[in-house]
């Protein structure tokens, strides 16, 4: 297929935010906030987690793994909507479109997949308390980590190639501040119906694949915590699956709001008010969950805290 048969338009418009100067202003003022704290929780995590040897831990490894998706994450996407709110620079050239679905997607991707290989740490740590270190070897941990972001990236070649070789020859305003999968399908002038069917049936298939492993691996950690019920078993068992499940739950709903349903529900106000939730306040969130909720992760951060006030 050639190039002009794809699309007649070289461009997109980012015209998802408020038009208004004093709230564009007010906007860019938070979100500016909200992005530079989510880059300054996840490198503080990361250079924790790298720094200190108790945290040299195939939890912690995944955890350094989830911190970086959560620096991506917004880093794709923010700094276009900041330019957008700031110079009124609302443009994006069509491959710079695709290439920003490409990697949006490959890291919502791989963070579903990384946040199910994480419960199955927990169910192994919980489950098999003697026999994890020999389940979780150096070489599964990389391998797992490997596999989850390849398949991340396979996804989202997918997803892109199906949704950048339609026809684009009309409209060309994108109802939201990213180039999304919603948004930009609803622009196309050529019949969706099939690739959004394959869309819908490879995300229903990834995604659900991953909430039953991460379900399975929770119900046999309570049967674990129910069969045991020794004293303090429940406050352990929560100290160690805590934080995780907090993050799953939150990420899980955004997601599969947006992506695992059909284009007619599609509504630009909601979409909006949800791609924020999972693409900026989760990526904030996830660092200051598992720093609270974490002993360790905490007297790890006061020692770098500490480093840092000595230099």
């Amino acid at each position: 297929m050639q190039r002009e048969n794809l699309s007649a338009i070289s461009e997109f418009v980012f015209v998802g935010l408020s038009d208004a100067p004093e709230i564009r202003l007010l906007l860019f003022v938070l979100f500016l906030l909200l992005y530079l704290a989510t880059v300054a929780g996840n490198i503080t995590l990361l250079v924790a987690i790298s720094t200190d040897s108790h945290l040299h831990t195939p939890m912690y490894f995944f955890l350094s793994n989830l911190s970086l998706l959560d620096l991506l994450c917004p880093t794709i996407t923010v700094p276009k909507m900041l330019g957008a709110l700031l110079l009124e620079h609302k443009e994006i050239s069509f491959f710079g479109c695709l290439f920003q679905h490409f990697f949006f997607i490959a890291a919502v991707g791989t963070e579903i997949f990384l946040l199910t290989v994480m419960a199955y740490d927990r169910y192994v740590a919980v489950c098999h308390p003697l026999r994890y270190p020999s389940i979780m070897s150096t070489k599964l941990c990389a391998q797992l980590a490997v596999g989850t972001w390849a398949t991340g990236l396979l996804n989202s070649l997918l997803h892109t190639s199906l949704v950048f070789t339609l026809s684009f020859c009309g409209p060309n305003k994108i109802q939201q501040y990213y180039c999304d999968i919603p948004p930009v399908l609803a622009l196309s002038c050529s019949s969706t119906r099939s690739r959004e069917l394959v869309i819908l049936v490879v995300a229903g298939v990834l995604g659900s694949s991953a909430c039953v492993v991460t379900v399975i691996s929770y119900i046999y950690i309570l049967l674990e915590i129910l069969a045991k019920d020794s004293p303090g078993i429940w406050h352990k068992a929560f100290s160690t699956c805590g934080s995780h499940l907090t993050v799953v739950c939150l990420f899980y709903g955004t997601t599969i709001c947006t992506y695992v349903r059909p284009s007619f529900n599609y509504s630009p106000h909601s979409d909006r008010i949800v791609s924020m939730l999972y693409g900026m306040l989760t990526p904030l969130l996830n660092p200051i969950i598992y720093s609270l909720r974490n002993k360790e992760v905490k007297c790890a951060l006061k020692r770098v805290i500490s480093q840092v006030r000595r230099v």
